[in-house]
């Protein structure tokens, strides 16, 4: 059914843009500047009407979007090297080409129509043995409340200080962008604030409320981090958003910005709140690992660590969920600043299971919740568990007291 359904869009989507190419844009004869549709837009058209979350190319392959976490192939033809080239070069410009001939890959934002209206999609061009790919995330065009991305209420504590550090960990696909863009959108609401964000690429595109906002994307509207986070402490910001912390400048920028005064979001790859520390102190050397636990514990707020899992059950039929997050949350208590102080990482878990009062959660009391509400399959949630024993004993009622 799937296939056929595919099918049937990719046919009706072709015929479109086809009439689109031949036929002059609409407002063309008034002078009004209209994007021409490229090929690669039917597939864009056929990510959003299957709600798909992303899409895939590959040469040699049909291509493949993933639908409620499975890849899914349409049925099309196989992609050959020069179609790979017609879909993707042209939504390149001069500089965007530059970058992926000098590094083999580059990221950018890229909007397509759909039915009258525009989709933002986070696109990642690749080269892989010598042959171009493209890997595409669609953004919601509406930024969702927490409710609506089923967090835990104690996420809002992230939205009320006034400075420091808070992190968003896990692996790429998990949400980090969503969750920190629903947090930015509740500030944006409840809060007369400057936001500034630094992001490669811009994926949610924020409506000003009580709030002045201003985005800045890393090669179009500045030339890199450095020259960004350079200029954002001069422009009196009162929120920072630093995107991604890949290496050790980031982070140390971040962490100066934070002691400055400044409220600063960023995005890390970690497996878990715990482990997020050790992340962070494997980008320097071991030298400056005493330091920097020093800074970590004087500056971090909290580490929201999460992964998505397929919405299996009443509750997410009911509420027409596809995925939702298994959130594990750390607040940046006494306890836990002396833990860091002490390099005592491997005790962080178990400090977080005995402080639920508090507000914390690890992913076993995140996966019993979701269970109990309907959300997620129980078996899924037990394949997933950091600790199949812990979520098994939670769901018998036995826990920590």
């Amino acid at each position: 059914l799937f296939v056929c359904i595919a099918s049937y869009l990719l046919l009706q989507v072709h015929d479109r843009v086809m009439a689109t190419v031949e036929s002059p844009s609409p407002g063309a004869e008034n002078g009004t500047k209209t994007r021409q549709r490229l090929e690669i837009d039917r597939l864009f058209e056929a990510l959003v009407k299957l709600a798909g979350s992303d899409l895939h190319l590959k040469v040699g392959q049909p291509p493949i979007i993933r639908v409620k976490g499975s890849l899914q192939p349409l049925k099309a033809p196989r992609i050959d090297d020069d179609q790979m080239k017609r879909l993707c070069l042209p939504m390149l410009d001069d500089r965007r080409r530059r970058i992926l001939e000098e590094d083999g890959g580059c990221d950018f934002a890229y909007v397509a129509p759909v039915d009258g209206v525009n989709w933002r999609f986070r696109i990642n061009l690749l080269t892989q043995q010598g042959s171009l790919g493209l890997v595409a995330r669609r953004v919601n065009n509406s930024i969702p409340s927490f409710e609506g991305l089923c967090l835990p209420p104690t996420v809002e504590r992230l939205c009320n200080y006034d400075q420091g550090l808070i992190l968003l960990a896990g692996v790429t696909g998990s949400g980090k962008s969503t969750t920190i863009a629903a947090i930015l959108n509740y500030i944006n609401r409840n809060y007369r604030k400057h936001i500034l964000t630094l992001e490669d690429p811009i994926e949610f595109v924020f409506t000003e409320d009580k709030c002045l906002i201003n985005q800045r994307e890393i090669g179009q509207d500045v030339k890199d981090f450095a020259i960004g986070m350079k200029h954002a402490v001069r422009e009196d910001p009162d929120i920072i958003l630093v995107g991604e912390m890949r290496d050790e400048e980031t982070f140390m920028t971040a962490i100066h910005a934070a002691e400055t005064g400044h409220l600063v979001f960023g995005t890390i790859h970690a497996a878990s709140a715990a482990t997020t520390i050790g992340r962070i102190l494997d980008l320097f050397p071991e030298e400056m690992h005493a330091a920097l636990r020093s800074a970590i514990a004087n500056n971090m707020k909290g580490i929201v660590a999460q992964k998505l899992l397929r919405a299996e059950g009443p509750g997410a039929r009911e509420r027409g969920l596809s995925r939702v997050p298994v959130v594990e949350i750390m607040f940046f208590d006494v306890m836990v600043r002396k833990l860091i102080l002490e390099a005592k990482d491997s005790e962080l878990g178990d400090h977080i299971r005995k402080s639920w009062r508090d507000g914390m959660q690890d992913f076993t009391m995140s996966l019993k919740s979701l269970i109990d509400q309907g959300l997620i399959d129980r078996q899924d949630a037990l394949e997933i568990a950091p600790n199949r024993e812990a979520l098994m004993m939670a769901l018998k009622g036995i826990g920590v007291s």
